[in-house]
């Protein structure tokens, strides 16, 4: 009986150990291609909030500063 549970117990231990190598190993796989293709968008978006951040405040100063003649 004893050797029975020992056996049932280190089934599941060995279950267990392969279980989370497997989801631990996809999960590393996913996320790193996943986190490149954010960083691009992210990198991409804040460079056009920059662009359209630098033409509004062009366009505010020169309704501010008319040039004189």
């Amino acid at each position: 009986m004893t050797t029975v549970v020992v056996s049932v117990a280190v089934l599941v231990v060995l279950v267990l150990a392969v279980v989370v190598f497997v989801s631990r190993r996809d999960r590393d796989r996913l996320s790193s291609e996943e986190d490149q293709t954010a960083v691009r968008h992210a990198g991409a978006d804040q460079r056009r909030h920059e662009a359209e951040r630098h033409l509004a405040s062009g366009l505010a100063e020169r309704h501010r500063n008319p040039p004189s003649t």
